[in-house]
């Protein structure tokens, strides 16, 4: 599978199912983050890889109203990082895009190998960051839910989440959010 192949088949799929994720698996998704690109080099991520049944079951007290269906995961994958560990430059904190697109390398990597690799906000981070004893500095950005798709869907998803994993969520228009020379998209519009 290429690069493309592995955008276009990238899904944050809900329904699932257990797998095993092998420690092979966990130190080549590790890996792959760590491929990724950083302001001087830093490296500001650091992933907490969760396949422990008890912490799975403790993490579900941290889970949002919704995020129920997080329970059927093999591994959930705790995204940090701090500021200090990263580039400000200007007031502009690199951390959390460098550490995004770590996550995202793994992500990709994961749909390569087959699997689920679905990024959550839907969590209390107090809690979550207690459970795994994530020290207090660090910020806990997101968690990425690990797992093998289930078809057909699994019980306990609600109609919108069964509408999601039946066909992609609609995307933005390119025009929406890509431009070109300017903001606007209007080179003649120079101003700032």
């Amino acid at each position: 599978m290429d690069v493309k192949e592995a955008v276009h088949k990238r899904r944050a799929y809900r329904s699932l199912e257990y797998t095993e994720i092998t420690d092979e698996v966990v130190e080549d998704l590790a890996r792959h983050a760590g491929l990724s690109a950083s302001c001087f080099n830093n490296q500001p991520w650091k992933f907490v890889f969760v396949r422990d049944a008890e912490i799975l079951e403790k993490m579900r007290e941290a889970l949002s109203r919704g995020n129920e269906w997080v329970h059927n995961a093999s591994m959930i994958i705790a995204v940090t990082s701090r500021k200090d560990l990263d580039c400000v430059v200007k007031n502009r904190d690199y951390y959390l895009f460098d550490t995004g697109m770590a996550t995202a390398f793994l992500i990709l990597r994961a749909t390569e190998l087959g699997l689920v690799a679905h990024p959550i906000a839907g969590f209390k981070q107090k809690k979550a960051k207690k459970i795994l004893k994530i020290p207090t500095e660090m910020t806990l950005i997101a968690l990425v839910i690990v797992g093998a798709h289930k078809k057909p869907p699994v019980p306990g998803l609600s109609k919108q989440q069964i509408e999601a994993e039946n066909a992609r969520p609609e995307r933005l228009d390119l025009k929406e959010y890509a431009f070109m020379d300017t903001f606007s998209g209007d080179s003649n519009n120079k101003e700032a």
